[in-house]
Order: C-alpha cells, then structure tokens, then sequence
C-alpha cells in the first residue's frame, strides 16, 4: 500500500492506495481518505494497514469511502476555477458582498429562475407576474416599516475586535468565533440610500431591501387589468440590496441578491384551502418548532404538514404554499431541508407567523427560503400612507374587502449555493470532481464529441450540435481523449455525452454516455433531439432510452 497526494482547488488531499492484480494487469485501487495533513496521514495510513493485517479486525465501510467534507471556501475556488461565480470587481481585488455569475453561472442561474418561474406561476391559473422597479417612492418604505424596524445589531468581539452584526433578540446570547463576548456599537438601518436627481435639489430615496414592496402597491392594478378574483397570488424574481455589516459565506449573505417570492392575496374571513389536498398534508420534513427552541435544544421532529396544521401552528392557506414549496425543494432533489418555526420575540413586525425552511450548508444549517403571514399588514400601511384604499371588490361575497396575505420567499442565490454544495462530490474512482446537478438545472445540457477529427466524423457531429442546439445549450468538443472530454464534462455537470465514433458512419447512430452512472446507451440521429429532451425532463430510465452498450 502507498499515500498518493491530490491537489485539488490548490488544496492537498491524501488518499491510500493499494496495487492489486486483476488478470493481466496491476491496477491501483482506493482505500481510504487519509485527510489534507501530511502528517496525520501517515499516522492514519498506519493505522489502517495494520488493521488490515490483522485478520481478525475489518476495515469499516467508513474506512473505505471519501468522507472529506467540503469547505465553502473549495467551492468558492471551485466556481471561479470553472466560470460559474467570480468576485466582482475581482482585478481591484473584489469588493466585498457583490458576486459576478459567469458562463455557466449565469445559465445555472437562469435555469433555476425559469425553474422556479414554471413551478409557481406558469403552472397555476391562480397567479400572475410581474417585475417592479428597484427604485420607489421614498414613502414606500416609510408605510412598510422598513425605516423604522429593518434594523440589526452592530457588535464587535471585545476579544479578537471583529466585528458583526446580530438581530436584536440575540444581544447577549451569541459569542464570537473566538468565544468572546459581543459588544453592541448600536443599531444600523440595512436600506441601501441613494439620490434621485441632481445636486442638493436630488431627492434621497432607497434601493429596494425586498421584492414584496411593489407588488402590494400595484396589486389592485394587476388584479384589474388581469381579471384575477381572489384568491389570487402575485409573483416576482428581482435584485435586492442590504447594507451588510458582515457580508459572508460567499454566495449566502451578499449586499446584492435576487428574491424570488409571491404575495398569495386571500378574503381575510376565508379559512378553508381547496387546494389542500392529501398530497399536501402528507409532505414529511424534519421540524424545530417554537417549544424545542425556548427550552434551549435543537432536537429536530419527524412530522408531515398535517401535523403542524393539526397543532395549531398555522392555518389551511398556509400549510398549503408551506407544502409547495417542500415539494419545490424535493423536486430539485434537495431533500435535506428542515422548517424551524419562528419563535414569537424574533417574528418580523409584519408576520404573525413565519417559518424558514433551512438547508445544511458548509458552514451550518441556515435559511434558504421562508414563508410568513403577514395578514392585511402591508395593504393596510400602504392604504394608511398614501390615502388611496386597498380594498378590491370580491365576487363570492359582493363585497369589497382588503384582502390578507401569505408571502412564500427564496433566496436565489441561496438555493443556487445550495444545489452546488449538493451536487458537488469528489469522485475517487474516477479521481475528480464531478458536478452532480440535476439535468434540467445543469449549465449545459449535452456535450457533442467526435471521436477522431476526420472530415467525415466532423460533419455528423457537426449536424447533430445544430439539431441539439434547437433546444438545449451544447459543448462542441473536438480536442482531448474521450476520457479527458467526459471528464471535463464531468466537472461542470454536463449531464449527458455524445459520441459520434465509427459505427456511426454506418448505423447513423451515436453513443450517449450518463454522466452518474457512466453507462451508455446507442441511439439512432434523428431520434436523438427526442431521447435527450426525455431523459432532461425524467419521462424516460437512461437504460431504457436506446439499446445498452456498457
């Protein structure tokens, strides 16, 4: 047995390998992860071999598997290694809490957008779109409360100096890093100011904290002018801005950042949700709710949505868009997630109640979406400001009425960071990373290679890069080994490879390779737009799409 170092994203991996002879051939198998300390590895290398030639103890399946846990600062390295995340501003070396997407950031980005999009507008006959501007009246945000409570906490550790922000149910609760005690530097407003004008005449105004603002004012226009009756939902993606103390956890708390989220509108007598069906009730996630977290613990609960619905927590309205957005989550296979219940001194001044759904990052499990009522709030401020009324006339009761609210929101750089931390996964046969993000996110959709460059090779693949390019973003690759262009492939999530090799001078038919399981498939040119849109969406098993060839 022999260490073997790989570095990967400038960083030293170790890993234990053994020679064994299959047939003819020696070969070299993985072991175990022995860490990224030289030292430590020796140690542990030692370990293991003598465990080994002991027959008396077995190596552990834990011994066996990589269990190196991803850091997010080898994903930052990662992404700007692969065009997917950059620093902005990176040759004056960054500016912190801003983000550039690159090439295949931006199509990940997109995708999860348009993702999102189908998921809870274009689907539905119960909601509509809109985008507002990012500038509004300056009142906008008086009637919100945002002036007066978008506030935190600045602090800075009376031992190491850092400094940081914490809301203000946490003053006195939470320590620094170093295990110092926080010290309060007094509140800060995390509204970014700007000036709309020229010179001292300009007026002061603010770029938006939130998304949710601009749909309350125009949501009596858009209910005119789309017909909608309630209950009716109003939904938008669009750049947010935060004045960040502590910008931090690359993508997770940034001073520029997309929302994606919807004002649900409802007859505020209106208790029964038709939507909620069984499907809905029996959503299963893991809960912390308010009494867990009052007596100190984090001790998680296996529950379904009828549960909490049955405990009082919430209402029917509620539940449901709780459930959809679960189901959302699942379906990007993000199956990981918890929902923890606000406790009733942190609730937002608008909400009565809210829930965060969390995910487990590098750093933590933290908010990656959440879900408030906030009631007749906002429509009521907004009513109360400007003097005009919110009240919309409801067919189903032949009166008019300001409607309440259940605002689902996402963090879509959040979500983004968290389908890269899911997918990404360090393959140790193969010998490197491989991207495992779900097909119909992935940047690029199918890679296209020739496998000799011959004119003949060149112009059916050629063809067949057209053809795919009708639908989906292709990889033309021509250079490298066919193992050195999968693994490219690999790296970035590409899900599905061609090959267009000798046979299919004469079977015009091609070789799809899965980028998981790595086994491939013959299927015929002028069937391949279909297979490869099939295999995307999941209506088909890769092994049953053509005729299996490994």
């Amino acid at each position: 047995m022999f260490i073997t170092k790989q570095i990967i994203n400038g960083k030293e991996y170790y890993y234990l390998r053994k020679s064994v002879r299959e047939g003819e051939k020696v070969i070299s198998k993985h072991i175990a992860y022995l860490g990224g300390d030289k030292g430590q590895a020796e140690v542990r290398a030692k370990e293991i071999e003598e465990k080994m030639m002991n027959p008396v103890v077995e190596v552990s399946n834990e011994e066996s598997e990589d269990v190196r846990k991803l850091t997010i600062e080898e994903l930052t390295n990662f992404c700007k290694e692969k065009g997917f995340v950059f620093r902005s501003s990176d040759i004056y070396g960054g500016f912190s809490g801003f983000w550039d997407f690159g090439p295949l950031g931006v199509e990940l980005f997109n995708n999860l957008k348009e993702n999102w999009w189908n998921w809870f507008v274009r689907s539905r006959e119960n909601m509509v779109g809109m985008e507002a501007s990012v500038i509004s009246h300056p009142r906008t945000w008086k009637a919100s409360g945002h002036i007066e409570n978008f506030n935190d906490i600045f602090v800075k550790c009376k031992e190491c100096g850092k400094s940081s922000k914490l809301d203000e149910n946490e003053l006195g609760k939470v320590k620094c890093e170093c295990g110092g005690e926080y010290e309060s530097q007094g509140k800060f407003n995390l509204m970014f100011e700007t000036k709309v004008g020229v010179g001292d005449s300009g007026d002061g105004a603010y770029l938006r904290g939130e998304t949710a603002q601009g749909m309350f004012m125009d949501f009596k226009l858009i209910q005119q002018t789309s017909r909608m009756k309630l209950p009716f939902g109003v939904a938008q993606i669009g750049r947010c801005f935060r004045n960040e103390i502590a910008p931090r956890d690359f993508l997770f708390r940034c001073r520029e950042f997309h929302i994606g989220e919807f004002e649900f509108f409802i007859h505020p007598d209106e208790e029964k949700c038709e939507l909620l069906d069984d499907v809905h009730r029996e959503v299963k996630f893991r809960f912390l709710d308010e009494e867990t977290q009052k007596e100190g613990k984090e001790d998680l609960k296996d529950v379904t949505i009828g549960d909490i619905l049955e405990s009082g927590k919430l209402g029917e309205w509620h539940a449901y868009w709780l459930s959809e957005q679960v189901l959302w989550f699942q379906n990007l296979g993000l199956m990981e997630i918890k929902i923890r219940e606000h406790t009733k001194d942190e609730l937002s001044h608008y909400s009565s109640a809210t829930f965060d759904v969390d995910y487990e990052y590098p750093f933590g499990s933290l908010e990656v979406a959440g879900n408030a009522n906030r009631g007749q709030f906002d429509l009521i401020q907004h009513q109360d400001e400007s003097g005009e009324s919110m009240k919309i006339f409801d067919e189903a009761s032949g009166s008019k009425v300001v409607p309440r609210v259940i605002e689902p929101t996402f963090g879509i750089e959040r979500v983004f960071l968290a389908i890269l931390t899911k997918a990404y996964c360090y393959d140790s046969r193969r010998d490197y990373i491989v991207l495992k993000i779900p097909a119909k996110l992935a940047p690029v959709k199918v890679a296209v290679f020739p496998i000799i460059k011959k004119p003949e090779y060149l112009e059916i693949a050629e063809s067949v890069v057209r053809d795919l390019k009708k639908d989906f973003n292709v990889n033309y690759d021509k250079t490298g080994s066919i193992g050195r262009r999968y693994a490219r492939n690999d790296e970035i999530g590409t899900p599905y490879c061609v090959t267009v090799d000798g046979d299919s001078l004469n079977d015009k038919s091609v070789t799809i390779r899965d980028r998981d399981s790595q086994k491939q498939i013959r299927v015929k040119v002028s069937k391949l737009r279909e297979v490869i849109g099939r295999l995307i969406e999941g209506e088909v098993e890769f092994e049953k799409a053509g005729k299996v060839v490994r």
